[in-house]
């Protein structure tokens, strides 16, 4: 019996963490583990634990398969994703039943997860945040999305390349995307207007933000009190790596081998730190802290006239620029410096289909109820009801998610930064063990900074704290 991974995801998600929320580490890493695949007992069926079942697992099978799903949806996605589960009952009725349940946020139901590892009680079907992929892949107890492809020889070129790119390893893709987001720039067209800028001209770089923010602050005479404003949030980072081309972790991203350590104290990253700390300096950019929530009413009020924020966040500044009376205005996120090639990285979460301990009827009926939920009608249905990209291609030409954007039209900034994101090993995002403790680290680093502290001195003690954690959870999965 072997020993697994620690409880390295105690700490909350970025979307869903309020934003002052600090990520704890754990106390006694090596004793946090888990029992994984080794211990899982057998798997309960003919098709092996982490294997596709025969496309016929269904044929013979008499009287109704029931599916469990945990997911960590609620409020107005509940309601989308129950309406989209009902839609999949009702046209597999008699046959095929998904029973969906909250499994809290994305953090306690990852808790929740691991201990069901333990009891050998997994779900058949569970919705993971995306930087829980390396947890998931090390935990050995699902079958990869790319057996079931490989096995129905299915057509997968509808998906967005950009977002099953983060789910996948060598052209392997482990787990099904459902929900999408994106990072952009936003910026308060009335104030660029007042401030004599272009206001259909948003910046692209480090050096155009400050270049407008000069003409935007109060400090300056500008109409707004800050030019800039983001939250102290690791997330932020890790775009400005991407967009820059650059690997957030080595061994390819995680995507080689397992990462050994973090590269957030790289120049190119330390040069948006110290950027960020000479902004705030010179009264061109607001300190916000680590709450987002600062961040997002200090824009919706009109005190920032730029911000970096999610695509999740469109709706709500869209409502405040109608409640306030100014005129919103959406980019693609800044590159450190022009011209570079990299681009941003998708956030979210996506679905797993348990294997081990696990009937073969019910790793086909999983497999039937995610591949309608990838299905452009679904998400198309998903995308509008949520704000969610979509993550088939062809959900973006259907009626209802057309009329959408038109309603909406800022949104199309997010599609097209998707469509003309070259997918590197660099945007597809640092696969890592530990990357909650990482983010929480580089925002202690940045933080530090923005307080005063040398940028390079405080991304590299922010960067090496990570190390022994990153090694302690590579030694419990060997």
């Amino acid at each position: 019996m072997r020993k697994g991974v620690h409880d390295v995801l105690r700490s909350t998600s970025r979307a869903t963490r309020p934003r002052g929320l600090r990520y704890a580490l754990p106390a006694g890493i090596a004793a946090a583990s888990l029992v994984l695949a080794a211990c899982g007992g057998g798997s309960g069926n003919s098709s092996g634990g982490q294997d596709a079942p025969g496309a016929d697992a269904l044929k013979d099978v008499k009287g109704v398969t029931t599916v469990s799903f945990w997911h960590a949806m609620d409020g107005k996605n509940a309601e989308v994703l129950t309406q989209l589960v009902n839609e999949f009952n009702q046209a597999h009725q008699g046959k095929i039943e998904v029973k969906s349940t909250y499994a809290g946020k994305y953090d306690d139901a990852i808790t929740k997860y691991k201990a069901s590892i333990k009891s050998k009680s997994t779900p058949d079907v569970i919705q993971v945040y995306d930087i829980g992929t390396r947890f998931m892949i090390d935990a050995k107890q699902t079958v990869s999305m790319q057996k079931f492809i490989d096995r129905d020889k299915l057509d997968v070129s509808d998906l967005q390349p950009n977002i099953t790119g983060y789910y996948s390893i060598d052209n392997k893709l482990y787990s099904m995307p459902f929900n999408t987001s994106m990072p952009v720039l936003y910026y308060n067209k009335t104030l660029f207007q007042k401030a004599g800028l272009d206001p259909n001209k948003p910046p692209t770089s480090l050096d155009e933000i400050r270049a407008d923010a000069e003409k935007l602050s109060k400090k300056k005479g500008g109409p707004a009190d800050y030019g800039f404003g983001a939250a102290i949030y690791g997330w932020l980072l890790e775009q400005f790596i991407a967009t820059d081309n650059q690997e957030y972790c080595d061994q390819g991203n995680g995507r080689d081998g397992k990462a050994t350590k973090v590269e957030f104290d790289s120049p190119d990253a330390v040069k948006v730190v110290s950027w960020w700390q000479q902004m705030v300096k010179d009264g061109l950019a607001a300190n916000t802290g680590r709450d987002t929530k600062a961040a997002q009413a200090a824009f919706k009020s009109g005190q920032l006239a730029i911000n970096l924020e999610s695509t999740g966040q469109l709706g709500g500044y869209s409502q405040a620029a109608k409640d306030g009376g100014w005129e919103l205005g959406a980019a693609n996120y800044p590159h450190i410096t022009s011209g570079s090639e990299g681009g941003p990285i998708i956030g979210g979460a996506s679905l797993w289909i348990d294997g081990v301990g696990h009937k073969d009827a019910n790793k086909e009926a999983a497999w039937q109820f995610v591949k309608f939920l990838a299905d452009k009608k679904s998400q198309a249905t998903w995308h509008t009801g949520t704000g969610y990209f979509p993550i088939s291609k062809g959900a973006l030409d259907e009626p209802s998610d057309v009329a959408y954007r038109q309603a909406n039209p800022l949104f199309d900034v997010a599609v097209k930064q998707l469509e003309n994101t070259k997918l590197t090993k660099a945007t597809q995002g640092c696969l890592l063990g530990v990357m909650p403790q990482s983010r929480k680290a580089s925002e202690d680093g940045l933080e530090s900074a923005l307080n005063g502290a040398d940028p390079q001195e405080a991304m590299t003690k922010a960067a090496k704290s990570v190390e022994p954690l990153i090694k302690s959870y590579n030694d419990s999965t060997k």
